[in-house]
C-alpha cells in the first residue's frame, strides 16, 4: 500500500514563498511518476508539476518559473518550492503517485492572501 503525506502549507503574503514536501512510504519516489496537483473551491483538480517518466519534469503554464518540483530519493520525498505566490494559487494541493495504479495524499491546504 502506497502512501503519501503532505505537509508545509500554510497562509502567505502575495508574493511569498513555501515549500511542500510529500514523504513517500517505501521506495516509490524513484520508481513512480510523482507529480503535485491542486483544487482549488468549486474547481477540478489540476496538474501543477510532475516528474515525467523519463524524469523529465512538466509544469503548469500558469506556475512556470515561479515553482520548481524536485526529489530526494534517499528520502521517499518530492517537494514544490513555490515562489512568488499570488491569490489565484489558493488551493488544496496534492501529491500523486502513478505506475499501474494511481495513489493521493491526502492533501495540504495553501491560501495566499494580504
Amino acid at each position: 500500500q502506497v502512501q503519501l503525506v503532505e505537509s508545509g502549507g500554510g497562509l502567505v503574503q502575495p508574493g511569498g514563498s513555501l515549500r511542500l514536501s510529500c514523504a513517500a512510504s517505501g521506495s516509490i519516489v524513484r520508481s513512480y511518476v510523482m507529480g503535485w496537483y491542486r483544487q482549488a473551491p468549486g474547481k477540478q483538480r489540476e496538474l501543477v508539476a510532475t516528474f515525467t517518466s523519463s524524469g523529465s519534469t512538466n509544469y503548469a503554464d500558469s506556475v512556470k518559473g515561479r515553482f520548481t518540483i524536485s526529489r530526494d530519493n534517499a528520502k521517499n520525498t518530492v517537494y514544490l518550492q513555490m515562489n512568488s505566490l499570488k491569490p489565484e494559487d489558493t488551493a488544496v494541493y496534492y501529491c500523486n503517485a502513478k505506475r499501474a495504479l494511481v495513489y493521493w495524499g491526502q492533501g495540504t491546504q495553501v491560501t495566499v492572501s494580504s
